[in-house]
């Protein structure tokens, strides 16, 4: 859909990276590094002074101690991270269980690991504006091949940030059938209207049977630096860096310390940017309500979290959305990509309002010359 908007000159609401830079302080961090040398190899656990920054973030925002010397490990971003991870873990015709659908890395990094995914189906409920799933359907996809549980939250695509209620449900699952968890967490500082960003390894019986993942791509707006990590119990925690030496072995040298002084930036900075993030929904939102496809009114579903916005367009969602820069001039990714069967999400689109707020008003009223 990138090379989509490139070749069509269309604006770019689909691929989700944002279209400025971060924290002057962080891109500064990052030129003294390479400035004063730090361009080798960088230690296999990564770098000291990122990891015990991961260390005092964990315990600053969300009240987890980890060792910053044997359960913190720096990989080439949250990708990596989850793949190695897998790897890890994993053996031949285990399960893993998703809340369906995924980031589409997830799977790919399920087969490479010799597992097989099952899926738990996220729906939209048009009345409450949330995604939800079925407590009896996640219970029934435990059984004895069941290895882990792939947890993302706030998640990409749907916006949802999961609930008390349905992590509850998921420690007890887990410690029930003995199963270990993975979390996806990039979007943790991406929460809104107050919601609450909450831990599964918090859970009871959860902290020796956890890996929590996050990264500083999306907190900083500098995904392409990949630094991403892993926190846990040392034991697994150990399992994962045996397999991620083999991978990347190492990566972004100099970008690790300047994501460790993003780490330790204040408060006002991450008040700040789920602040302008909320806004940028806001405007977004505001500007799709009233839309139609075909005399149908579009369905938005208003994120919880992350910067992602959800639309059913009432139509197939991959032929709208190859169609759209034509008719609008505007670039959104299917949903449908993301579901293990393409149907559950047909008709849903997704939009990345991560852009400058000229930008989203431009789509906008491109959006609404086009369907409005």
């Amino acid at each position: 859909m990138s090379a989509l908007a490139v070749k069509t000159g269309a604006l770019n609401l689909g691929q989700g990276f944002p279209d400025s830079d971060g924290p002057i302080e962080v891109s500064n961090a990052a030129i003294e590094a390479i400035r004063s040398g730090v361009n080798q190899y960088s230690p296999g656990p990564g770098h000291p002074d990122l990891r015990h920054a991961i260390a005092e973030h964990q315990e600053r925002f969300w009240n987890v101690s980890f060792d910053p010397d044997s359960e913190v490990l720096v990989t080439a971003g949250a990708t990596e991270a989850l793949a190695a991870s897998l790897l890890a873990l994993c053996e031949l015709g285990d399960e893993v269980v998703v809340f369906d659908p995924t980031y589409d890395s997830y799977a790919a990094g399920i087969s490479m690991a010799g597992a097989r995914i099952r899926g738990v189906l996220l729906s939209p409920d048009p009345e409450t504006g949330r995604f939800g799933f079925d407590p009896d359907e996640l219970r029934r996809a435990f059984n004895p091949k069941t290895r882990l549980i792939l947890v993302n939250t706030p998640h990409n695509p749907t916006g949802k940030v999961f609930t008390d209620e349905e992590l509850t449900l998921i420690a007890e699952l887990c410690v029930e059938h003995d199963v270990l968890a993975i979390t996806d967490e990039v979007y943790e500082h991406l929460v809104f209207d107050d919601g609450t960003h909450r831990l599964l390894c918090t859970y009871p019986g959860m902290t020796e049977r956890t890996l929590t993942v996050s990264s500083g791509g999306k907190t900083f707006s500098f995904t392409g630096w990949k630094i991403g990590w892993v926190c846990g119990p040392a034991p697994i925690v150990a399992a994962v860096r045996t397999a991620k030496q083999f991978l990347t072995f190492v990566n972004g040298a100099p970008f690790q310390p300047a994501i460790a002084t993003g780490l330790r930036l204040g408060d006002d900075y991450f008040t700040n940017f789920v602040a302008e993030m909320q806004a940028k929904r806001e405007l977004l939102t505001g500007a799709l309500d009233g839309l139609t496809t075909d005399g149908h009114p579009w369905d938005i579903y208003s994120p919880e979290g992350t910067y992602f916005l959800t639309v059913d367009v009432h139509t197939d969602g991959i032929d709208f959305c190859m169609a759209l820069p034509e008719t609008a001039g505007v670039v959104a990714v299917p949903s449908a990509v993301f579901y293990q069967d393409r149907r559950d999400g047909a008709s849903l689109v997704r939009f990345c309002f991560a852009k400058h707020d000229t930008m989203l008003t431009d789509a906008s009223a491109r959006l609404a010359d086009a369907f409005g």
